[in-house]
Formats: structure tokens, sequence, C-alpha cells
């Protein structure tokens, strides 16, 4: 990919040392995963928490559905589909026997405006213990409400609009959008998840790098326009991002409360954004000529963009400042994570080193541990987890990354960042005189976060 251009903050009318206090700030957090900051096309800060690093490609989860989106917009220009258009007739072979007159009427429209008519989300469909047929287990569900009077956060909705254009084109949303946005932009590597029936997820799945989500935010400042060629049409880009339905009296956070366009969010103070769970962000700031991207593992999200209206959005001038040494530049390139903290070894661990330590676990049924690696054997294979002291070591396939240390001199905590994802596992094993207590807890999830304790026989 062709990176977007660099400056510096001051050259783009905005102090380093604003940066400087939010990154402390959300150093605070300890669940950032990355921050790029782009002004005027040039990113003008950017960093990665290691072992985060600006290769890898991380989960963006709900971020996707403003890929989507651009899709469906992309394809209502080639005169493919309109916002009236009924699922009822874009999606002929997926539906109930009895259609009902909600369902008869629910467009388009209504599935970006995530006005169905359902009274909950329908996500929890989308598996597989659903069937195949993702689609046509979603539009089994009762419409409670009219189309279009009745809003509810629900990515199954996005789901249906992948499925559309899938039917539409012949081809999924992602290679639809692979000679249309991906190539242009210079999007390379990204990956989305697909159903069964081999349908991209639409709402969710779609992993891409924090460089790539900023090159997607500055498209949609520029309005669809890049390198001079239209790739969106600058209507679609408006129309999508701009209130179209009212939020202001739901349970979301207070920026989810400010109206909610085509997959697409509006931001308390300015702009809009894509927005994924636990703090994956692309921030665009019109009237600021600003895109901001982050990356996290945050259980309430809001809190980073709390920390990006008070430190970041109010730096941003209409003239380039005279430069100031801050050593902004060092500070962002040595972020890290908090490895855990304690020895670097125990008399323990010689004690315990290569014993098999087996559990009467359905998944997780036997642990071992060496010097610098704790093995894990879920579902009859094994799962070596490299750990280093101090530091993030990798595992075989380098997109595990782990430190760990004696807390205390029978108990090892190993902490692992799957760095393609938000998501950690902290393993703590308490070596009793017979017996190894494991307990693996997980650092956010939807709904309660999973926890489980062991104890070898």
């Amino acid at each position: 990919m062709t990176p977007l251009p660099r400056s510096t903050p001051e050259a783009e009318g905005m102090s380093s040392q604003a940066i400087l206090d939010f990154v402390a700030a959300a150093e605070q957090l300890e669940s950032l995963h990355s921050l790029m900051v782009v002004r005027h096309g040039r990113v003008v800060a950017e960093g990665w928490w290691h072992p985060y690093a600006a290769q890898h490609p991380h989960l963006m989860f709900s971020v996707s559905k403003s890929f989507t989106s651009t899709a469906i917009g992309l394809a209502i220009g080639e005169g493919r589909l309109t916002l009236d258009d009924l699922v009822v007739d874009l999606l002929p072979d997926d539906l109930p026997a009895q259609i009902d007159p909600h369902l008869a009427a629910l467009s388009v429209r209504h599935l970006l405006t995530m006005t169905t008519g359902h009274p909950t989300d329908t996500v929890s469909l989308a598996d597989d213990s659903h069937g195949d047929n993702w689609a046509r287990t979603i539009l089994t569900q009762p419409l409670e409400f009219a189309p279009g009077s009745h809003y509810v956060y629900n990515s199954g909705a996005s789901y249906l609009l992948s499925a559309i254009l899938q039917r539409l084109t012949g081809e999924r949303l992602f290679d639809y959008l692979t000679p249309r946005l991906f190539d242009p932009l210079g999007i390379v590597s990204a990956t989305w998840q697909t159903c069964p029936r081999g349908i991209d997820a639409g709402g969710w799945g779609l992993s891409i790098t924090t460089e790539q989500l900023a090159t997607f935010g500055q498209l949609l400042l520029q309005r669809g326009e890049w390198n001079g060629t239209r790739l969106v049409a600058a209507e679609w880009i408006d129309e999508a991002t701009s209130t179209q339905v009212d939020t202001s009296g739901t349970e979301h956070d207070v920026d989810g409360r400010e109206g909610y366009g085509y997959q697409f969010w509006r931001n308390r103070p300015t702009g809009y954004r894509a927005d994924g769970a636990f703090g994956q962000f692309c921030l665009v700031l019109p009237e600021t000529d600003a895109v901001i991207t982050l990356t996290s593992a945050l259980p309430t999200a809001q809190r980073a963009l709390d920390l990006v209206w008070e430190h970041l959005l109010p730096a941003f001038t209409d003239h380039p400042i005279p430069e100031l040494k801050t050593g902004l530049a060092g500070t962002l390139a040595s972020l890290t994570l908090p490895t855990v903290i304690g020895e670097r070894t125990s008399p323990t661990a010689a004690r315990v080193a290569g014993i098999r330590f087996n559990f009467d676990d359905a998944e997780v049924t036997a642990a071992t541990l060496e010097p610098g690696l704790l093995t894990i054997i879920r579902g009859g294979t094994a799962r070596p987890i490299a750990f280093g002291h101090g530091e993030w070591v990798a595992s075989g396939d380098a997109r595990v990354l782990a430190s760990g240390a004696w807390v205390s001199p029978k108990t090892l905590v190993v902490r692992a960042h799957n760095v393609g994802t938000p998501f950690s596992r902290t393993y703590t094993l308490d070596f009793g005189t017979d017996a190894l207590t494991l307990d693996i807890e997980q650092n956010v999830a939807f709904g309660d976060l999973p926890h489980t304790r062991l104890v070898s026989r």
C-alpha cells in the first residue's frame, strides 16, 4: 500500500503536547492498541502499543458496517438496487413460508438504519447452531414493529445487506469492494469473516490495519474522491453519515445517542465515525479536516472517545504553529502495554518443569510448563505459548505474544495477546504441593467475561 504522507503536528496546525497529553491519559487505560492522527491528509502522529504493531491487521468488529454501507452506496450508484427496494424481492430464496405485512414492507433503507422492526439484535442467530442459512433464520424472526418505526441496533441487518449484495453481484462483498475501494486505497491483506454459505458477515469480521482504516477515513473526509478519481458518490457519503435515526432515547453510551446514519454514527462534538466493539474507531472530523483512528480493548469504549474530545479535538488550529520539542516521536515509538511484574523464575519452576498436569475438563485437558514456555492442551491439541520476562515474545504463528513472571514463589502469571484481535488471556498458575490450580481470564467479551478455574487431578 502507498502510505499516507507524513508531517509534524505543528506543521499541520496541531500541538504535539496535546497528543502527548492524550497518550498519557490513554496509558492509564492500559487498553489502547494503536493511534493515528491525520490532519490535512497527512499523518501527524502514529503509535502502536507493543506487542501490537503497524503491520498487524486488527479485527474491527462493527467498523465493518461502514464498509458494507459504502458497498451498498456503490451498488446503488451502479443501478443494481435502490434504498426502497424490498427485501422480499432481493432475497426471495431466504424467506419464511408466511410473509406478514411487516416483512413485506422491509426495505434496504430499514436495514441500513437499523429500523427493521426487530425487538432485539438478531446477531445471535448468525452462527452455525442455527444452520447454514443465516438470512433465512433472521428473516423468520417476527418483526414486532413496523419497519422504519423503531430503532434497535441490529447486526443481523448488516449481514442481510451483505447477502443482498452477493445475490445481486454474484460475488462476495469483499470481492466487490476490492477493485472499487480496496485496490485504489492500497488496502491489501485485508480479510473478512464469512458465514457457512460463503457470504461475508457484513456487520462484523473485517480485519485491516490502523493506517488502512485511516485511509478509508480520509476518503470519507474527501467525500469519495481519491487522487483525482471519484470512488464513491459524494451524495452517498453525505447521506450515509448524516443523522437518519434519532438515538437520543436509547441506552447507548453518550456518543451513541447522537444519531445514526447508514451504518455510521454521529459524534457528540462534531463529525461522524465508524465504530466497532471494544474501541475500534475511525473518527472523521470535517470541520477540522482531520481523521483519528484508534484500536483498543476497552470494556467501555466511550472512555477513549472522551479522551479524544478532551485532548485532541481542541488542539486543532487553522494555521501552522511553531514546532515544539516535546519528544513526541520517541514517546510514540516506545509505547508498550504493561508486561507482567514479578520475578523471572522461582524454585517452583524447576520442581514442576515438564510435568503434565491433567484436568477433568472438556476443553482444557492439560498444561505443562518449561522455562519461558507454557503449553495448554485444548481439545487434544497442544497450544504452546512462549513468554518473555519484561518483554513480549512471539509464539510460533507470531500472532500471539506473551509476557510472564512469578508473582509469588508458587504463582506464575502469563498474559498473552492475540495481536490480530483485541483479545488477551491471562493465565494464573498456582502450584500447590500436589496440584495445579489454573485460572484463565479474558480481557473483554460480549456479555460476561470468560473465566475458567481448573484444578489438576
